[in-house]
């Protein structure tokens, strides 16, 4: 069995640096890898704490939704300069909340993006099945304010484990907030205290490429550092895996995943967003149909990835309908290979990068450099697992 140590969470380090960086002792956050995202988040906290106005949060739709409010909080003028589809990225309604509660923005849009003015304490009304990070920054900025404040999640919320994520990073620094069905209550007036270390766990999102290989090659996949009790909604591809039928071992320090007879299963991906390229490469060599439903956020990620999962895979010899929110994926006995895009998104170059190995001929990624967004070494890694042979 091969064996894979993943790198440290994108998501939780993001967190961790922002709580770290407005503690009022000095915390160490005890990351064991970066990327191109968690770098931005720590340069743009960097020109926060020299007084600099001018941040660049490069493509990170994270760094920008979390510092927004913090900003806003802290009364702290700022230009945020977007790099690729971020400037194109939705920021309704959390433009409009923080326009409403004491700042002002420049339009939506703009490059680059201003916040000025300070937030002021309120209710703040926020759809919950756009992005979860709009509550995410909401619930770093408002226990900084002279005030309390109350969060109303309306609708349908979708990805509530990364608000979960964020509540959990917030206990550990000495933040309180209290959730009342879908309301967050947020006193005012907190502060900050980090512990000394604050250790960033395994990433799932991540981890899921190799647990998917896992399934699709003879010898599986032995994933180390990875958090089975973590809070973090990628997690579930361990039971998504198991339906599609493969073997799923659980270990005190790895998870296990070998490959066995594969079916089609019919997936919610309302809170698991970010599995649906790789679930798809699964769901491709699986016998009989998947159907993957409640998807429509992924056409405002780093790429449309509806349209992006679905010109890839085709492309590769795979049978997909592509839906408003949504894919239906026939099965088939194995891919073709090609030429493909990475659509300058990281997770469609890993997911073609898996795929080949279920090609018959090799697969040829464009762009595959967009992997340094999340998972700088992600092809090295591929390498070092004897996988990197049909893959250019």
């Amino acid at each position: 069995m091969k064996n894979v140590t993943i790198i440290s969470s994108k998501s939780d380090a993001h967190r961790a640096y922002i709580c770290a960086a407005l503690s009022k002792e000095p915390c160490n956050v005890i990351c064991k890898s970066t990327s191109r995202d968690i770098e931005a988040t720590r340069k743009c906290l960097a020109a926060l704490k020299s007084g600099e106005s001018e941040m660049h949060p490069g493509e990170s739709g994270s760094t920008l939704r979390f510092l927004l409010p913090v900003m806003g909080a802290l009364g702290h003028k700022a230009q945020f300069y977007g790099e690729g589809r971020l400037p194109e990225r939705p920021l309704s309604p959390l433009y409009e909340e923080l326009c409403s509660h004491g700042c002002s923005l420049s339009p939506q849009g703009s490059l680059p993006l201003t916040i000025e003015g300070r937030l002021k304490p309120g209710t703040y009304t926020i759809a919950g099945d756009v992005s979860s990070q709009y509550i995410s920054g909401l619930l770093f900025a408002l226990p900084l304010l002279d005030g309390d404040s109350r969060i109303d999640v309306t609708g349908r919320f979708e990805s509530k484990s990364y608000v979960d994520m964020t509540l959990k990073v917030l206990r550990a620094f000495g933040i309180k907030i209290e959730e009342d069905g879908q309301s967050f209550i947020v006193a005012g007036n907190q502060s900050y205290h980090g512990p000394e270390n604050y250790i960033v766990e395994g990433d799932w999102s991540n981890g899921c490429f190799w647990l998917a290989a896992g399934a699709l090659t003879d010898d599986g996949i032995r994933v180390k550092g990875l958090d089975y009790h973590s809070l973090q909604g990628d997690r579930e591809i361990l039971n998504l895996l198991q339906e599609f039928g493969a073997e799923v071992t659980i270990k005190e320090d790895a998870v296990e995943v070998r490959k066995k007879q594969l079916k089609g299963i019919d997936i919610d991906a309302s809170q698991i967003p970010d599995m649906v390229p790789i679930l798809t490469v699964v769901a491709s060599v699986a016998e009989g149909d998947t159907v993957i439903r409640n998807a429509g956020r992924l056409r405002i990620k780093e790429s449309d990835r509806l349209s992006a999962v679905t010109q890839v895979m085709t492309t590769l010899g795979a049978d997909i309908e592509e839906l408003p929110e949504g894919l239906i994926i026939h099965g088939v006995y194995g891919l073709t290979g090609g030429r493909v895009s990475s659509y300058n998104d990281h997770r469609i170059a890993m997911m073609a990068a898996i795929a080949s190995l279920v090609s018959e001929g090799k697969v040829v990624i464009e762009g595959k450099e967009a992997v340094s967004k999340s998972y700088p070494e992600f092809f090295n890694e591929l390498s070092a697992l004897g996988l990197a042979d049909n893959v250019e």
